[in-house]
């Protein structure tokens, strides 16, 4: 039999987990219908919504069943389905010896937000943290989580993309060596195992309930955490019932803009680097017309390329769809064909290693999607969006794109260009957003 602590914390379909397990551990969970039905709604218990399917479906049980299909992708869960669940018992030792190891040393508004994380979550309280991209956000909840973890708490930071929870994964070891940890996303190479300190997807946290003290929510403006109901229930859901949440962005949406405005949650602001120096703003440059319909060697955008590789530069070239991208390559083959570079999107098995040999600087420069647009760190590189009035680039888009620059303190320094036939309201908001955190991080002497 399974061991019964792999349901300490979770919530999971009972029929896929019974043989795993004997009648006592079973006993001693508890059981919920996967779905509540009210003035005939289907509504699903593990992700609360509701079911738009017209009728029921022939289904193993040999009736006509309703099933989810929102959170279809974590096992498809039936009208006729039982949750099960075991109670998080908080099995770990409280520690006399600190739980942190990174010796790193903050800045004088990372050592603020630092102690203001601490107090919510030694409090049970919510907070945001809006940090400007490359403020340093993840060591600033070092110190907190450190206290958390010397009590006994468990702790779970979650991360709407794969590519922000494989960066944030090892640094956390790093930090924590001596706490059990555990990385889990879809596809994960690794099983689940009971651990104190998880960093996942949010959509991973459907399958907890009432399992974690502290909640960590990384880039709550990214998709699909944003505006994603089922993910922000999960979110609750996965929490105790006293708890504290501590949600991360450099880019809030309005709605959260105004809660923080009118004191509707405890919030800190970072309007600055670690380094002191500013966010590099982008400059708009005109476009003719496509990539693909204007003379392809004389275009703007190709001149730049150009430049930056006689210069020896290191960027990466935003392209809005992959569609594009495809007919982009061939060309880029043809006339870089003395240059190193890569192209990665979504749908790449192998983008973890083309952005490892990016950071290694074993390539001039990278062709990407919006894949990259955060949660990935290089150290010395310049930014170009191609179409950049494209409809897939949101004013939080882009800032989290300019944000991949002047990262490092040894180069905090760079250039963002964003090419476009339209000068777009998003790229207004997104060029305001920035100068006006730099004119914010001055006011407060932040900025050198």
């Amino acid at each position: 039999m399974s061991d019964h602590t792999l349901l300490y914390g979770r919530e999971l379909i009972l029929r896929e987990i019974f043989s795993s397990y004997s009648e006592d551990v079973i006993k001693q969970c508890s059981k919920r219908p996967a779905f509540t039905v009210e003035k005939g709604k289907y509504t699903c218990n593990r992700c609360q919504t509701v079911s738009r399917l017209k009728k029921g479906y022939p289904c193993r049980c040999g009736e006509r069943c309703y099933y989810c299909r929102e959170c279809i992708q974590l096992g498809k869960v039936r009208a006729c389905d039982e949750l099960i669940s075991l109670a998080e018992p908080n099995q770990f030792q409280t520690l006399t010896i600190p739980a942190l190891k990174w010796e790193g040393v903050l800045s004088d508004q990372q050592k603020e937000a630092s102690l203001a994380i601490h107090e919510s979550m030694n409090r049970n309280e919510k907070r945001i943290i809006w940090a400007v991209t490359g403020a340093g956000k993840t060591e600033m909840l070092f110190y907190g989580m450190g206290k958390a973890l010397e009590k006994g708490k468990r702790i779970c930071l979650a991360s709407p993309r794969i590519d922000v929870c494989l960066e944030l994964a090892p640094r956390l070891h790093s930090a924590f060596p001596e706490v059990s940890s555990l990385l889990l996303y879809g596809g994960s190479e690794v099983d689940y195992s009971y651990t104190q300190l998880l960093v996942t997807t949010t959509h991973q946290l459907l399958r907890f309930k009432e399992a974690f003290d502290v909640i960590i929510i990384d880039e709550i403006d990214a998709f699909p955490f944003h505006l994603n109901a089922a993910l922000h229930f999960a979110a609750e859901k996965a929490g105790k019932n006293v708890c504290s949440v501590i949600y991360l962005t450099a880019t809030p949406d309005k709605s959260m803009q105004r809660k923080i405005k009118y004191g509707e949650i405890k919030s800190s602001i970072l309007p600055a680097r670690y380094h002191k120096h500013p966010l590099p703003v982008p400059k708009g440059v005109r476009m003719k017309a496509s990539l693909l319909e204007e003379s392809f060697e004389q275009s703007a955008v190709i001149r730049h390329l150009n430049t930056l590789l006689a210069q020896k530069k290191k960027f990466l070239l935003f392209v809005p769809t992959i569609s594009l991208m495809e007919s982009l390559v061939p060309l880029f083959e043809q006339y870089f064909k003395c240059s190193r570079f890569e192209w990665v999107h979504s749908k790449d098995p192998c983008r973890k290693e083309k952005v490892t040999d990016m950071r290694e600087q074993k390539l001039d420069f990278l062709m990407t999607t919006t894949i990259l647009e955060r949660g990935v760190t290089f150290e010395h590189i310049d930014v170009i969006v191609v179409d950049a009035d494209h409809e897939v680039y949101t004013e939080a888009a882009l800032v989290q794109i300019a944000g991949r620059v002047g990262r490092s303190a040894a180069y905090p320094d760079g250039e963002v260009t964003f090419y476009s036939r339209t000068w777009t309201r998003p790229i207004k908001r997104a060029i305001k957003q920035i100068t006006d955190m730099n004119k914010l991080g001055i006011e407060k002497g932040l900025i050198i």
